[in-house]
């Protein structure tokens, strides 16, 4: 890995800025359930907020994002306004999918966010497609999938590798292992000591990073942005982390390792990024909180959008489904 694309002070503080937001918003969105203003299924990606932050400082708007159930993080990162995010989760005809997606299925193609699944795995085959079509067009952009360590175990993630090697195409295969597929550990459904290892059966490289250290999460995702761009192929990236809370919110998470969850939090990586940037003397604490503040300010005004926002008409259940006839 090369050190000379390792993230400038200004690019740590932009990693920084994305990460506070996706802390910030997780925290809102559980707050506003459990106050019983908006009723909806929720994944909590509390703690992987550096993943998708360090990708996308090396994203365009062009490039393309796939992403799970588990993604309003990576949609966030991306570029994804709040005020249309947070409509779309109230089921409001202001969202993203005029309130007929939900926090399961949201989208956003201005920022190259083509598709949230439901399906675990089937990120991969449809970044495929788009990078596919990124190699015939010659347009340069490059298609991310994201998920989580439970899909490496779906064909769709083995036939997925086989083509992209195959054809080359300009694709990431992101894998954000925090150790718990659903509600079952990594080790009694995964064979393989690392996720990262599986891709030299389809010779390209296979990359272990630990996805809540800022630089070193930024330098690996840089390095496989760059190739596939070069017209290099894919890479898998394995990014190490630990999700804070169950699988659904409302999950006791009796299934995870106590000990371990405890560390994970007490080494929580957005505020151990903000000391950082401190210490270094990147940003001073005024700077940081006024960020932060700012943050808190535009959420606020996104929820209060998406509860003035009407409720879609039943005839939006027959819209944008069906072609007109010719």
């Amino acid at each position: 890995m090369a050190d000379n694309i390792g993230p400038d002070g200004e690019t740590l503080l932009g990693i920084y800025r994305r990460a506070a937001l996706l802390k910030a918003n997780d925290e809102r969105s559980r707050k506003v359930i459990t106050t019983g203003r908006l009723v909806m299924p929720y994944y909590s990606y509390r703690g992987q907020e550096i993943i998708p932050s360090a990708l996308c400082a090396s994203l365009t708007d062009d490039d393309y994002l796939v992403t799970i159930y588990r993604g309003i993080h990576d949609m966030l990162a991306k570029g994804m306004p709040l005020n249309d995010l947070w409509a779309e989760i109230a089921g409001r005809v202001d969202g993203t999918c005029k309130g007929k997606g939900g926090p399961m299925h949201l989208t956003y193609p201005k920022k190259g966010i083509m598709v949230t699944t439901g399906i675990v795995g089937s990120s991969m085959p449809i970044a495929n497609g788009l990078a596919w079509g990124s190699q015939l067009s010659g347009n340069n952009r490059v298609a991310v999938a994201t998920f989580g360590d439970g899909a490496s175990n779906i064909g769709a993630f083995h036939e997925s590798l086989n083509m992209a090697a195959v054809w080359k195409l300009p694709v990431i295969f992101l894998c954000q292992n925090n150790l718990y597929g659903e509600h079952t550990a990594y080790e009694k459904a995964t064979s393989a000591k690392q996720i990262a290892d599986r891709a030299a059966g389809y010779s390209i490289p296979g990359v272990r990073v630990d996805g809540n250290d800022p630089v070193e999460m930024y330098r690996v995702a840089r390095e496989a942005i760059d190739r596939a761009r070069a017209g290099e192929g894919p890479t898998l990236i394995e990014a190490m982390t630990f999700r804070f809370h169950g699988h659904v919110f409302g999950d006791a998470d009796g299934y995870m390792d106590k000990a371990q969850k405890a560390a994970a939090m007490e080494a929580d990586p957005v505020p151990r990024l903000r000391r950082k940037l401190i210490d270094e003397g990147i940003a001073t604490e005024e700077q940081l909180a006024q960020i932060e503040a700012d943050i808190e300010e535009s959420i606020d005004a996104a929820v209060e959008f998406a509860l003035a926002s009407p409720l879609p008409e039943l005839s939006e259940l027959t819209t944008d489904v069906y072609g007109e006839a010719a």
